[in-house]
């Protein structure tokens, strides 16, 4: 156990490590740094986190990140309304966004089906997709952009089944996206290139 001489300093680390990839040594620098920078900086830091919990929502539509209720993205006259790209979170429609080469829509599922974790399907916005598709007709093809996982193709082969229920497209992102890869770590001239070469889902792949 670390001695520290202030209480606030440790709590302050304590509060630091809860952070995932965040050691109590990481902590500790990063504490030891805000507390070199003047009040100013230190009030702004803590403003922002405040700002956060208190502005920051969900899109009511397809469960991005945003300041409002429905998120830019959703309410653009410029995008492909016929698209919806399933996605796992946030990180992957900032992922695919920054390759410029999709134009349609997102539906962030919050997660993926793990019964390691104890998530199932109902952890997820699975059910608010198959209710968005429902209630849109327009849209004609789901593009399941998920990570090359075990569990990534569960939860992709899970949302194909619920799919069949509609008539429309189900594609997949093109496999130059290595097994076993999270989509936010891919290079942004693969990923770009696998939602362009992406090709229509094949249940065998899964299996």
């Amino acid at each position: 156990m670390d001695t520290y001489s202030s209480r606030a300093l440790q709590a302050a680390v304590e509060a630091f490590a809860q952070l995932p990839g965040i050691g109590r040594k990481t902590a500790l620098r990063l504490v030891l740094h805000l507390l070199k920078q003047d009040a100013g900086t230190a009030d702004s830091f803590s403003e922002a986190l405040r700002e956060l919990h208190r502005n920051v929502v969900y899109c009511t539509h397809c469960h991005n990140i945003t300041d409002k209720s429905v998120c830019s993205i959703c309410e653009s006259p410029r995008r492909n309304r016929a698209l919806v790209c399933v996605v796992e979170d946030i990180r992957d429609v900032m992922a695919i966004e920054n390759t410029g080469q999709y134009h349609g829509l997102y539906h962030v599922l919050g997660g993926i089906i793990s019964p390691m974790e104890g998530i199932g399907p109902s952890d997820l916005t699975i059910d608010s997709l198959s209710g968005r598709l429902q209630a849109d007709p327009g849209i004609r093809e789901v593009i399941l952009a998920l990570s090359t996982t075990m569990e990534g193709d569960t939860t992709g082969f899970y949302i194909y089944r619920m799919l069949q229920a509609f008539d429309l497209k189900i594609s997949v992102i093109a496999r130059g996206i290595a097994i076993g890869d999270e989509l936010e770590y891919a290079d942004e001239v693969t990923l770009g290139r696998s939602i362009v070469n992406r090709t229509a889902y094949d249940v065998n792949t899964v299996k």
